[in-house]
């Protein structure tokens, strides 16, 4: 697959950019530390953590909730120091981690090196959300190149497949196996983004579908609030689901042949709305950074991936298709 890198959106044709095979070089650190349990989880982390604030470093620890017990037990007063984020909340959507929870730390601190654990891969990850997790990993690397940081990422080797520890080995430049520290043979990011970047399956539950186009924008709105409704959502978050599909609806008209196709659904607790047009992302990071606060575009997918439980994208020169899951 074509791997491409451009900062907009388009319709014709791209450029390449050759893979990335070896560790990105300068102030900014990226590791995957395999542990293999608790007593491994605390002994790999605590010490990185008591390191940072020893140094005056700021420290947060984003990860799943009961590993967040077992660092702020392990810490003791220490932990009082550390700013702590559940990841099962705040990085359900993988979308949501690189703007609102790493850079909204990383940026505060423009002068000093932030320390970050961030652990967006658990064993209780969906086969839905995973592909969307590998590729926030794959492109950490991209958005804070030359950023004075060091975000750890821990994997559970007693838990995760091959496959996906497979995975971390590509996605980070550096892995920590107990106090081993290499780097990855493996590691080629972009490689990974573009192999994830594959056609959605297929649904198999009933689907209704409608065509839009500029004039339609409205009857959009109204046919997401009335499935929404029917499939028993609260009205914040049928209110949410119409902002971000008319956020989607809209690019479709402005940025693809002003035409959209959506599909409405509902699987597994979630309704799913998708949003399939003509046009062309190219750019892998879209909807993955805060948007530059005088920028007159690209607020639309970070949006987007704010308001939704989880976003997932397929986009190659044939055509977009941006699928929303919000739960039930």
């Amino acid at each position: 697959m074509e791997r491409l890198w451009m900062s907009d959106r388009v319709s014709g044709s791209g450029m390449t950019v050759a893979s990335t095979t070896a560790a990105v070089a300068g102030p900014f650190v990226h590791e995957g530390l395999f542990y293999g349990g608790a007593d491994d989880y605390v002994a790999g982390l605590v010490p990185f953590i008591r390191a940072g604030l020893d140094a005056g470093e700021p420290v947060m620890v984003a990860v799943p909730g009961p590993n967040l017990d077992l660092l702020r037990d392990a810490l003791d007063g220490d932990a009082n120091e550390v700013r702590f984020a559940d990841m099962t909340r705040a990085g359900r959507n993988p979308g949501r981690i690189i703007p609102w929870v790493l850079h909204s730390f990383i940026s505060r601190y423009p002068d000093r090196h932030p320390r970050v654990i961030g652990e967006p891969i658990w064993a209780g990850r969906t086969d839905d959300e995973y592909p969307a997790c590998a590729q926030h990993e794959a492109l950490i690397n991209e958005a804070f190149a030359g950023v004075s940081a060091t975000i750890v990422c821990p994997y559970d080797v007693s838990r995760l497949t091959p496959e996906v520890l497979a995975d971390a080995q590509i996605t980070h430049p550096i892995l920590v196996e107990g106090t081993r520290r290499r780097p990855s043979t493996a590691y080629a990011p972009l490689e990974l983004v573009a192999a994830y970047n594959a056609p959605l399956p297929e649904p198999a539950q009933p689907v209704d579908a409608m065509v839009f186009d500029l004039m339609g924008l409205a009857r959009v709105r109204r046919f997401v609030a009335e499935h929404a409704a029917r499939a028993g959502l609260p009205a914040d978050r049928i209110s949410d689901l119409q902002i971000a599909v008319n956020e989607l609806a809209t690019n479709s008209v402005s940025y693809a042949d002003g035409t959209g196709t959506l599909r409405v659904w509902q699987s597994d607790g979630f309704l799913i709305c998708e949003v399939r047009d003509r046009g062309w992302i190219t750019d892998p990071l879209a909807g993955r950074l805060p948007p530059v606060a005088a920028a007159e575009h690209g607020r639309g997918l970070v949006i987007v991936n704010h308001l939704c439980d989880l976003v997932r994208v397929h986009s190659d020169p044939t055509g977009t298709t941006i699928r929303l899951h919000v739960r039930r």
